[in-house]
């Protein structure tokens, strides 16, 4: 059994008694009042124990008001009455995987996204690495699916038309005293089939000779790889289209209906909608969707990270995703060469209660700009064209969220899909469409048809409604930068 009373103790140590726990239905629910937004984050992990129960915060912030989710002005009955199969809240990679994946079954599938455009938050936001398959992770279900996605990325790719390159990744060391830690990883790695190379300094500057001298060596994961996040997420969109998914845009869920453990109905902003099933992909906003379903049985916390893009000329100082070793868990930070050839680096991570503040500032690009210049060098402010800023939403626990609903019966949360939330998107779709499947007991679709071809114009498709734009006419803003 849980000690509660030990960590109230602890909480009201901490915390000058300003916030108490109570354990409930096999959750922990934290109540009281705080003024510094770190401060309820850190008495969120300090409470965790998943394996006795998952972690509701809801200690109040007094120190601002956080800002109200940004919701489309457009009002209709478009959608009124409309009873899919399934209702899928969230246009982000998963999302839109997710309605693609559904698709091989006989099922009549509903997206709704409260953008113009899908991929306009976290899924659009980030420097596009598809992860290695790795033995350390922060949770078990980010392990057990960025695995499986590293490894059908390629066909994902080649399927949708995405382009994909599969440049690996070097984790970079400045320490001698860090080698028996970096030699057993290898050997553990090698244990469960992982590819991973030890390269020493003289062979790393010979295929990256623009890196610091500071590196004395690294480990090369060659199955790491670089895709467009925003066209990967805009490709899925259609594909599902194309097989029949409809996909409503600037549609935002106001309110949800439930009886009996069971979701009724959702109201939109374009009217009432009755789903059999509706599964939960809505990034920052998962924990806001559970409640209105009345399965709120975890919390999330949203961090901001920046991005910086380089001119082409400095495309040649990198030809890996390069990155500096900070822990043995899962990285996406560093140095890579876009699909587009530009040069990328990323990223902060600075914990947030603004979940749509995309800005970026000097003082963040030049902090981070310092961090990648021991990496490589030569990166210059100079040839900084732009910035980007994401945000990313994380359970307290540190793993994913991918399961039905703990108190309502039709809902599937895919929720706190932080990193590697881009690498694990293909199989997180995978095995929830055959989750919605089975509960709905669907017949396979003999008819789907996996393959896309890219459209090199803006001619619409059907399926998408609610808007002028189609996937691949925008883009997330990016921040011209002036140092």
């Amino acid at each position: 059994m849980p000690n509660i009373k030990k960590l109230n103790k602890k909480l009201s140590r901490i915390f000058n008694g300003k916030v108490c726990a109570m354990l409930h239905g096999g959750v922990l629910y934290l109540t009281g009042e705080l003024d510094n937004w770190n401060d309820i984050v850190k008495a969120g992990k300090m409470s965790v124990s998943p394996k006795e129960y998952s972690v509701v915060n809801d200690i109040h912030f007094t120190g601002e008001n956080i800002p109200s989710m940004r919701k489309p002005a457009i009002a209709s009955n478009s959608l009124e009455g409309e009873s899919p199969d399934v209702l899928i809240i969230g246009g982000g990679v998963t999302g839109c995987a997710i309605a693609r994946e559904l698709m091989r079954y006989k099922l009549d599938v509903l997206l709704v996204e409260k953008e113009h455009d899908v991929a306009l938050h976290a899924s659009g936001r980030n420097g596009g690495i598809v992860l290695p398959e790795f033995i350390i992770s922060d949770g078990e279900l980010k392990k057990k699916y960025n695995d499986i996605g590293s490894q059908i990325y390629p066909s994902v790719c080649e399927e949708l038309d995405v382009p994909y390159k599969r440049t690996g990744q070097y984790i970079c060391f400045t320490c001698n005293l860090m080698k028996p830690v970096a030699l057993a990883f290898i050997a553990q790695c090698k244990l469960q089939g992982i590819a991973v190379e030890y390269i020493n300094r003289k062979k790393l500057l010979k295929k990256e000779p623009y890196l610091s001298r500071n590196i004395k060596y690294a480990l090369f994961f060659p199955t790491a790889g670089v895709v467009y996040p925003y066209g990967l997420t805009a490709a899925y969109a259609e594909n599902a289209s194309d097989n029949g998914a409809k996909i409503s845009l600037d549609t935002v869920v106001l309110d949800i209906e439930v009886w009996k453990g069971c979701i009724m109905n959702v109201l939109t902003n374009r009217g009432r909608i009755y789903p059999k099933m509706v599964i939960n992909a809505a990034g920052a906003f998962a924990e806001d969707i559970a409640r209105l379903a009345q399965d709120r049985f975890f919390s999330l916390h949203t961090s901001r990270s920046t991005n910086m893009i380089f001119d082409k000329n400095s495309s040649c100082l990198v030809k890996s995703i390069v990155s500096p070793y900070e822990t043995m868990r899962m990285n996406s930070g560093g140095v890579l060469c876009t699909d587009e050839g530009n040069l990328l680096t990323g990223y902060d991570s600075i914990e947030t209660y603004k979940k749509e503040d995309f800005s970026t500032d000097t003082n963040s690009i030049i902090t981070l700009l310092a961090k990648q210049q021991k990496l490589v060098p030569s990166l210059s402010k100079q040839d900084i064209i732009a910035s980007f800023a994401g945000i990313s939403a994380a359970t307290y626990e540190g793993d994913f969220i991918v399961s039905f609903g703990k108190f309502t019966e039709n809902i599937i949360h895919a929720a706190g899909l932080e990193t590697p939330g881009l690498t694990a998107a293909p199989a997180i779709a995978k095995e929830i469409s055959a989750m919605a499947a089975a509960y709905l007991e669907a017949d396979i679709n003999e008819e789907f048809n996996p393959l896309r071809r890219m459209v090199i114009n803006n001619e619409s498709f059907s399926g998408i409604s609610g808007s002028d734009t189609v996937p691949g006419a925008a883009v997330p803003d990016y921040t011209p930068l002036s140092l």
